[in-house]
């Protein structure tokens, strides 16, 4: 009797895992082996910050939960322990990941996903590296800005000189 539980139990895991896997925009999966408890409980802090759910996941159910899936190819990485940081945006996770490996070599990025497509290890590097949107944003305005800057300037120059001319 308790085993049919127990199976309808990790039934219920897998269904509600597969609905996180494709809810969520993105996510990274690390192998967080060899982080010590203050080492995990910063990263857990800074990713429950900015909005990132972060859980362990026994790979058993990892793989059961994307078989079948867009993002199936995540399944080759899923040796060692597992944990998957899912995140309602593009960015975030694999940035806040890609942040915390810098200075923290126990923490190994296994791969990603990101839109319904599995992503490498290299890919989820890459894409954390990209600037956050706040940066984009002022450097597009600076950008637009600066051309309309000079243009002003050199009609004031001009300004200036004819009323010169004038006096």
């Amino acid at each position: 009797m308790a085993s049919a539980k127990i199976l309808e139990s990790k039934k219920q895991m897998v269904a509600e895992l597969s609905e996180k896997f494709s809810n969520s925009v993105a996510g990274v999966l690390v192998n967080y082996k060899g982080l010590n408890v203050e080492e995990d409980t910063k990263l857990r802090k800074t990713l429950r910050e900015a909005g990132v759910e972060y859980k362990v996941i026994k790979n058993t159910l990892i793989k059961l939960a994307v078989d079948g899936t867009s993002i199936e190819g995540i399944k080759s990485c899923l040796e060692e322990p597992t944990a998957v940081a899912f995140s309602s945006d593009e960015v975030t996770a694999a940035k806040l990941i890609t942040e915390f490996a810098k200075t923290n070599d126990k923490l190994e990025i296994k791969a990603g996903y990101l839109d319904g497509n599995a992503m490498s290890k290299e890919e989820v590097v890459e894409l954390g590296q990209i600037p956050t949107k706040e940066v984009l944003i002022a450097k597009t305005v600076c950008g637009i800005n600066s051309p309309i800057t000079s243009f002003v300037i050199v009609l004031d120059q001009i300004a200036k000189k004819l009323a010169a001319e004038e006096e």
